[in-house]
């Protein structure tokens, strides 16, 4: 049954337009609190919890007063953590043996977005079975337990420090960063409080950009989808090494002393071949959209490698149906399950800087192996009601581009699930046949569009 309200991160739109509306948001929590929290049998009189928590950004505060009205309407109990990172509702709602985690976060978008996604009680995102359900108690009259069954609230007290340590206790002791001057970006998001001790901590000297929010300027010319900033400050600086997080801290790039950028198969195929190289590694998963250098590296490393649907929640379903421990995306979700139930992006910084602590590498070297393939993004601005799946004229554009490409390259159209886009990529050995082909496609949505 199609989702009317989930996209592939949960429920996420423009502030103040449905669905991302304070009434929306409480009726959310309402239904929430049914179809979610009413599947555990609790001891008698003991009401179910929640965690939630939330990004920088100025609706933070609106939609989290309506979420845990809706909760305590349903006879929840509330648990607010305040701004912290995605990842860390995902501990925190596993640690605290809560019955669901809440995040008010829109990731990479602008302010003026925001959104809602849940975790399971054991720290992994909700499948789509679940949503559907939401979906439908959502749509449904809006009610209210009796007085004396309502939920309560309160604060979680230095729920950053416990995920500081949680963060530091997945980096091996017998290892440090001393010696280390590290660039650390948090997208004035969810991570600006928490990212930079993390790393201090564990002995590096830290540089910190991007950790004065003002609720509005959340991944405005920094973060991890922007990383000139960071790697204009890792030259300045003489820094070894930049880290850039995205505004609620579960996306990584990083820049080396060079200024060269690794994105999110990059990173990957670092961790995959120190894990290979220490007998820890069965499989690997990336995306639809992972470059196809990736798995030609991860081949030669003798390891299996297989492709899930573009969003973390699918390489995540992939991961724990083949058994595999490894997987991410090229955009820098990266999911170690052996450290994490979620992407994480500190913890998958700290797992590239073990790797190459261990092979006493810079990541240029330890990405030497890895040759990727020319591969072009195109977004095209969607108009709502467009079905482009059914468009005759962009068909023929894309099995021209196919047959051009031959047995050398991938052509990939697909909606993006968080934004009104259509995301056009092909890739190839060809450099500017790739740049022709992929703008060849995009012209034609655009036409058939307007």
């Amino acid at each position: 049954m199609a989702r009317k309200y989930f996209g592939t991160d949960g429920v996420r739109g423009l502030v103040g337009q449905s669905p991302i509306t304070p009434e929306f948001v409480m009726r959310l929590g309402y239904a929430a609190g049914l179809a979610l929290v009413r599947r555990e049998h609790l001891p008698h009189g003991e009401h179910p919890a929640v965690l939630i928590g939330k990004d920088t950004r100025i609706s933070g505060y609106m939609l989290e007063a309506a979420l845990e009205a809706g909760f305590a309407a349903a006879g929840v109990d509330v648990m607010l953590a305040g701004p912290i990172p995605t990842p860390a509702v995902a501990y925190l709602t596993r640690a605290l043996r809560l019955q669901a985690g809440v995040v008010i976060s829109a990731s990479h978008n602008p302010f003026f977005d925001n959104g809602i996604k849940f975790f399971s009680a054991d720290g992994a995102k909700l499948p789509d079975s679940v949503e559907t359900e939401i979906e439908e108690w959502v749509d449904r009259p809006m009610g209210c337990v009796e007085s004396a069954r309502l939920g309560k609230a309160r604060r979680v007290q230095d729920a950053a420090g416990r995920y500081i340590e949680f963060c530091k206790s997945t980096f091996p002791n017998e290892l440090d960063l001393r010696g280390m001057r590290i660039v650390v970006d948090c997208a004035h998001g969810a991570a600006y409080s928490i990212a930079p001790s993390v790393f201090h901590e564990l002995g590096a000297e830290v540089l910190a950009v991007g950790v004065e929010p003002n609720g509005l300027n959340i991944n405005d010319g920094v973060g991890a989808t922007l990383p000139e900033h960071l790697r204009g400050a890792v030259l300045a600086n003489k820094a070894d090494i930049g880290i850039a997080l995205d505004g609620d801290g579960d996306r990584l790039i990083m820049v080396d002393a060079d200024g060269q950028t690794y994105d999110g198969d990059k990173l990957l195929y670092v961790i995959a071949a120190a894990r290979k190289a220490a007998g820890r590694l069965n499989g690997v998963v990336g995306t639809l959209m992972s470059n196809l250098g990736l798995e030609h590296a991860v081949g030669r490393l003798g390891v299996p490698f297989e492709r899930a649907r573009v969003g973390d929640r699918y390489v995540l379903e992939l991961l724990q149906e083949r058994g595999w421990k490894l997987g991410g995306e090229n955009s820098g979700h990266i999911i170690c399950l052996d450290r994490h139930t979620t992407g994480d992006g500190i913890v998958s910084a700290l797992q590239v800087l073990s790797a190459l602590k261990r092979q006493r590498q810079t990541l240029a070297q330890a990405c030497a192996d890895l040759v990727f393939y020319p591969q072009r993004l195109i977004n095209v601005e969607l108009r709502l009601g467009f079905d482009w799946r059914t468009d005759a004229a962009i068909e023929n554009a894309r099995g021209r581009a196919v047959a051009e490409l031959g047995d050398s390259g991938r052509v990939l159209l697909r909606p993006s699930g968080t934004e009104p886009l259509l995301r056009v990529m092909v890739e190839g050995r060809d450099g500017a046949l790739v740049d022709r082909l992929a703008h060849m496609i995009a012209d034609t949505v655009t036409r058939q569009i307007s």
